[in-house]
């Protein structure tokens, strides 16, 4: 066993650095250092070992690089109906859509499904049950915190249909209402962060935010006089939603990163 290494109000857990350095997520640092797979300095780590916030001596054993390796990214054209995250008031999680006859054909991965892959999917971000478009399933916890960990800057980009708050057509906004939708709203008692609102053309409007609170961009649209009729998830990060067909899915290519 290794000595426990005394403490000091700036050390963090190992878990924690092991994240920030983009090793894995929390979860699985501690999942490899109870499996003795981490190594500080070359001595064995513990569980709840604390160690500098600019420790870099860091190592881990081959076994966990190779699991880490077979974890998937599932990225998925969400249909209206199904939700995010666990199943709610009946209607049924997006993952429920993984399977070898949804696999896009047109997908270049040299990957191949297996049910073992469904285990400990989760989504990274969520998106509305009435709203289209790119989600992301993943087993990885570098994925996760990549998307929506608390220091993301990963934006987000929709393609969003509004009418007036009336429904009726075409919508009516001031310039005035298109500079708070960049920026100048507050949602739930705190100001949104700026965001890049645009018209796409005479009835879509572009948004590309880095923030996601719950049905942000529609309660933005209410907040300037409008109502969405349809709003799609195009791309995250530096990974676009592309020809993916409405109900199929595809794995991430191993080169793109959100």
């Amino acid at each position: 066993m290794t000595q426990q290494p005394e403490t000091t109000g700036a050390e963090v857990r190992l878990s924690k650095r092991m994240s920030e350095l983009g090793l894995c997520s929390r979860r699985e640092a501690d999942e490899w250092i109870g499996r003795g797979w981490v190594r500080v300095a070359g001595a064995v780590a513990e569980l709840g070992m604390k160690v500098s916030p600019a420790e870099t001596r860091i190592s881990v054993d081959k076994r966990a690089e190779r699991e880490q390796s077979g974890r998937v990214t599932i990225l998925i054209n969400k249909p209206i109906g199904y939700v995010s995250g666990q199943a709610e008031d009946g209607y049924k999680p997006a993952k429920t859509l993984v399977s070898e006859a949804t696999h896009w054909r047109g997908d270049r991965s040299s990957r191949r499904f297996s049910r073992a892959q469904l285990e400990s999917l989760v989504p990274a971000g969520r998106l509305d049950i009435d709203s289209t478009g790119l989600l992301v399933l993943t087993q990885d916890g570098r994925v996760a915190r990549a998307i929506i960990g608390e220091e993301s800057l990963v934006d987000k980009e929709y393609i969003v249909r509004v009418a007036n708050r009336d429904g009726s057509m075409p919508p009516r906004l001031s310039r005035e209402g298109l500079a708070l939708l960049n920026h100048g709203l507050a949602l739930d008692g705190a100001q949104l962060k700026p965001a890049r609102v645009a018209w796409l053309n005479e009835s879509e409007l572009r948004f590309e935010l880095v923030e996601g609170k719950k049905r942000q961009i529609r309660r933005m649209c209410e907040a300037v006089g409008l109502k969405v009729t349809r709003l799609k998830r195009v791309r995250i990060g530096g990974v676009r939603l592309g020809n993916l067909p409405l109900g199929c899915w595809r794995y991430l290519g191993e080169d793109e990163k959100f």
